[in-house]
């Protein structure tokens, strides 16, 4: 498992100086995001990809559960009164709440594409600044060590906080 942690970086330089400290530390670039204004980060840091920036994953979650729901309640519905001259199954319940699964996780997930994440709001203010956000998915077991290691290197960069572990990224 991992966790998400987030720091307020004072420039690109500063971003730049990190990732390689991080490097070093054994954590892989892939575990390691930048999110600046446009057009500043280099292109040897790694930035936010699309699933980062937007509420998609959260959003798509949401659609599902909730067209889950609404397609068992459907399917149970069609169940108990069927259109004339059809004869419904059990298995007719399944099918509708996974076609609303499924129809519930890609409608919701296409309307969160376009609304920014709202974890990372709290930093915008900052990163049109000119300051760089951190985002450093780290072992549960070395969290402790990767934080003690950026507050005694850089006793002037702020920590944003941290996600809940994670099972699974992006």
């Amino acid at each position: 498992m991992r966790r998400r942690l987030y720091y307020m970086l004072p420039d690109v330089k500063a971003a730049r100086t990190e990732l390689d400290e991080l490097l070093l530390a054994r954590i892989e670039e892939r575990h390691i995001r930048f999110l600046a204004k446009e057009g500043t980060l280099p292109d040897d840091c790694p930035g936010c990809s699309f699933l980062v920036k937007t509420d998609l994953i959260h959003g798509a979650q949401l659609g599902v559960i909730i067209g889950g729901v609404v397609g068992l309640l459907a399917g149970i519905f069609l169940v108990m009164f069927p259109p004339e001259g059809l004869t419904m199954r059990t298995a007719a319940i399944l099918l509708v709440a996974m076609g609303g699964a499924v129809f519930g996780g890609w409608a919701s997930g296409m309307n969160a594409a376009a609304i920014p994440n709202k974890k990372l709001e709290q930093y915008a203010d900052r990163i049109e600044q000119g300051q760089v956000l951190m985002m450093v998915d780290v072992p549960v077991r070395r969290m402790k060590e990767i934080e003690e290691m950026i507050a005694k290197r850089h006793p002037d960069f702020k920590f944003g906080g941290e996600d809940p572990p994670m099972l699974a990224f992006p």
